[in-house]
């Protein structure tokens, strides 16, 4: 009888995308069942097809919510003490706090947290404050702490969140990169062609447009990018967040108004996207492993990215892409110049180096033979 692992992300967006293919490749060694919040956009039932696994719908919420977060917390305790599960894994932050706790309580024998992102990072006051105490909770109940990058460790050793011997797998990253799909296929060179406009250079930016994924500093880099250089274009690829973090409204009304500025919104398949730009700008706040500049990379885009976690651990600046100081406009703006002026020498020998960099360290078999490895030992 094959031992039972429980994977529990806040929504089932998380099992569905971050975690694609690496539960069913852990299917084969033990019986998984996922939990999460169930979604329109990923419903479980397509991820218990998809991933060959069986999945519980616990409704969890991102947000702080008391009476909703203790009644998930019940249904995850009562689950877990029907399953008996030898290993609870858990990702994101609020599906963790509440795995983890529950975990404990039920006396699971192994309790994994891969730590993704901290929130924390770019809170302030008594928030910050609150952030850090759920992430020491989470840990203190976890018996294995797994963070998802170096940076992301030394932020939690700076910051005293646990004092658990923590070990990155591999190079990194939760789940690797499917590097067969994140290529330049003929059948994505040929959607490029619908999204690709003649002699032009182009900026592609892909995620939530949110304040912290410094979607503000982009658009006036842009613009003041685009005075001087009319033939450059900048690709937004990515859903408007109204409530949490919105982006400010003289942003917004440029993104309106600027005909250079293409708005292409949330794509389930952002590979012709990449294949029609030059060059990915990523100028986030925080993240913890951002899985936008591996798919980047292995589509052999270099990246102009921020001095954060995760990002200054794929790109090697001048090597694959360039890295600057997050929140910083001005740096944005001078090296956005720099590869458009340089794109006929200097940027094309990144763009070569980017996909065999992402290869040869992120390929996602190799994430998920040492994950089973980093189990296996747990078992004994």
């Amino acid at each position: 009888m094959k031992q039972k692992i429980i994977r529990v992300t806040t929504v089932s967006d998380s099992l569905a995308i971050l975690l694609k293919g690496q539960l069913k490749f852990l299917s084969h060694y033990y019986e998984v069942i996922g939990v999460a919040s169930d979604s329109s956009g990923n419903p479980l039932a397509d991820v218990e097809r998809r991933e060959n696994i069986r999945c519980v719908n616990i409704q969890m919420h991102r947000e702080i919510s008391i009476w909703d977060d203790v009644i998930a917390l019940g249904k995850l305790i009562k689950l877990i003490r029907k399953e008996k599960p030898y290993i609870v894994h858990a990702n994101t932050p609020k599906g963790s706090l509440l795995a983890m706790l529950a975990a404990w309580c039920n006396q699971v024998p192994c309790r994994v947290y891969t730590v993704t992102g901290l929130r924390f990072e770019t809170a302030t006051g008594l928030f910050r404050l609150l952030l850090i105490a759920m992430e020491k909770v989470t840990c203190a109940c976890a018996t294995k702490v797994i963070p998802e990058g170096e940076g992301v460790k030394k932020t939690l050793i700076a910051n005293a969140i646990t004092s658990k011997p923590l070990k990155v797998i591999l190079n990194g990253n939760i789940n690797g990169i499917d590097v067969e799909y994140f290529n330049c296929s003929q059948e994505v060179m040929n959607h490029r062609k619908l999204i690709k406009e003649e002699n032009t250079f182009d900026y592609i930016f892909v995620g939530r447009m949110v304040k912290d994924k410094g979607v503000n500093e982009l658009i006036h880099a842009f613009l003041k990018l685009y005075t001087f250089y009319p033939s450059v274009r900048l690709y937004l690829v990515g859903d408007f967040e109204r409530n949490l973090d919105p982006i400010a409204d003289d942003v917004q009304q440029i993104i309106k108004e600027n005909s250079a500025i293409k708005v292409w919104g949330f794509q389930n398949d952002v590979r012709p996207f990449f294949a029609a730009a030059d060059v990915l700008v990523f100028p986030s706040y925080r993240e913890g492993f951002p899985n936008v500049v591996l798919q980047a990379g292995a589509m052999r885009l270099p990246a102009i990215v921020t001095d954060i976690n995760g990002c200054n651990e794929i790109i090697q600046d001048g090597v694959n892409g360039k890295i600057i100081p997050p929140r910083d406009e001005n740096a944005l703006y001078e090296v956005m110049k720099w590869f458009y002026e340089h794109r006929n020498d200097e940027v094309k020998k990144m763009a070569e180096q980017a996909r065999p960099m992402i290869v040869e360290r992120y390929e996602q078999h190799k994430v998920w033979e040492a994950l089973l490895a980093e189990y296996q030992l747990l078992s004994k």
